[in-house]
């Protein structure tokens, strides 16, 4: 993968009688606010194996600059995190009620309700873009973020557990693409604005804003995106009709690769490690991180996994779990094919129990291994 750079490109905007304006482009953001073509953020859980425990608000970060994971400066419910710096462009344009923008956000936990959707896809994310460009967000923390009038802050809930984020800058033209994969998985849409000048491009996205009748959606839906910055990415989308594991029955095999997987233990229903098919899916138990921080998989919310074999690079993170009852629901895994993002993060111990023809154990030292 190329290094990005930091590039910042500015808009005259004449208003009413020649007023002029600069504004920044729709981009994901770093913690000094520079605008990045994607992050990669994991959230540390508040217990760790270390001797320190920490507040539970500590995060490990990369970007399209660093190309390494590094303790962030602040805490992720600070709005100088990359998170925070990110979603004030989305606080921002609520404020402003500015009908060239559109954004959504969903959850399929939403802030302040008690009711759980489960005809809606267990996804949670958020974007916001203008005719030039955006950006997509997808993340594995409940409740988040807090609805727009409440402005930015980070759920106490979200603390206890390790958490995973990615955000990426596309230009407009592939948000007609994240447009029909939005309709697979049918998200949980609790704050949203989609002028009417996106009708044509996003009809899908409207219509969610809306509560509309959506139409027929495919099972399944793969498509490649494109970044800002010409990084290419690969985008699973699963409605609940296609009812199996996304991690067994999909993406191992799309990849062609066994994967090292990463998800939510405490379900009643957990899934065993599966080699009944060409490609296998194995659990992960234990993780450590180049922070020489290492914390067990049930004290992690985070969905993510990585291909086995360190030479097939590929790094999917999204939002559903190894788990039966997942079967039946909609949701999304973005993977990437990078051998950067494979080297951060070092997986120190796997376990894949349950099934005997699968159990092993694999140890991984500085290098070959990646993140959430």
């Amino acid at each position: 993968m190329t290094a990005g750079a930091v590039w910042c490109h500015f808009v005259l905007l004449l208003l009413l009688c020649t007023t002029a304006l600069w504004t920044a482009e729709i981009s994901c953001r770093n913690e000094g606010g520079e605008t990045v073509d994607w992050f990669l953020l994991y959230k540390l859980p508040k217990h760790t194996e270390s001797e320190n425990a920490g507040l539970g608000l500590e995060y490990m970060y990369m970007d399209s600059l660093t190309h390494a994971w590094q303790l962030s400066k602040y805490l992720v419910n600070m709005t100088q995190s990359a998170l925070g710096q990110t979603l004030k462009q989305l606080y921002e344009t609520y404020e402003s009620k500015n009908n060239s923008i559109a954004y959504a956000i969903y959850n399929d936990e939403i802030p302040h309700s008690k009711s759980y959707n489960w005809k809606k896809g267990h996804t949670k994310g958020f974007l916001l873009l203008d005719k030039s460009q955006g950006f997509w967000g997808i993340h594995s923390v409940p409740l988040f973020p807090p609805f727009l009038e409440d402005g930015y802050a980070y759920p106490p809930t979200g603390k206890p557990y390790g958490q995973v984020a990615i955000c990426i800058t596309f230009k407009y033209d592939q948000f007609t693409e994240i447009d029909q994969q939005l309709l697979s998985y049918n998200p949980s849409i609790y704050n949203c604005s989609i002028p009417n000048i996106f009708q044509a491009d996003l009809p899908n996205l409207q219509k969610l804003c809306a509560g509309s009748k959506l139409p027929s959606a495919p099972q399944r839906h793969l498509s490649k995106l494109q970044s800002a910055r010409g990084e290419t990415f690969l985008h699973f989308a699963k409605s609940h009709l296609f009812v199996d594991d996304i991690y067994v029955a999909w993406v191992a095999q799309e990849l062609k690769t066994d994967l090292l997987a990463e998800s939510w233990q405490h379900s009643g229903h957990r899934l065993p490690s599966n080699c009944s098919l060409q490609y296998h899916v194995y659990n992960i138990h234990l993780i450590g991180t180049p922070l020489n921080l290492t914390f067990y998989s049930s004290n992690d919310h985070s969905k993510w996994c990585v291909s086995r074999i360190y030479e097939d690079q590929w790094t999917c993170i999204g939002d559903l779990n190894r788990a039966a009852e997942q079967a039946w629901r909609s949701g999304n895994e973005h993977g990437r094919n990078a051998a950067q993002q494979m080297e951060t993060i070092t997986i120190a111990v796997f376990l894949a129990a349950h099934q005997p023809a699968c159990l092993f154990t694999v140890k991984r030292n500085e290098g070959p291994e990646k993140q959430e």
